[in-house]
């Protein structure tokens, strides 16, 4: 192999380091977004279904007050 074949394989391979470095730190961000992201989904579900037992049970005491609704 000539000095310049050995030379572009070295480039080469040094660009796939370097892309494999920046994919893995994005990846790394992506992950740990995603995690952030699935426990603001929880809060919010969890938001979500303490409205909705409150608004069911205005709905019932509002019930209990008109009774012929």
């Amino acid at each position: 192999m000539s000095s310049d074949a050995l030379s572009d394989l070295e480039n080469k391979i040094d660009q796939l380091v370097k892309l494999s470095e920046r994919l893995s730190k994005e990846n790394a961000g992506l992950r740990q977004r995603e995690s952030g992201l699935l426990k603001e989904k929880g809060q919010l579900m969890e938001k979500t279904e303490q409205a909705r037992s409150r608004v069911e049970s205005m709905i019932a005491r509002l019930k209990t007050l008109n009774p012929e609704a």
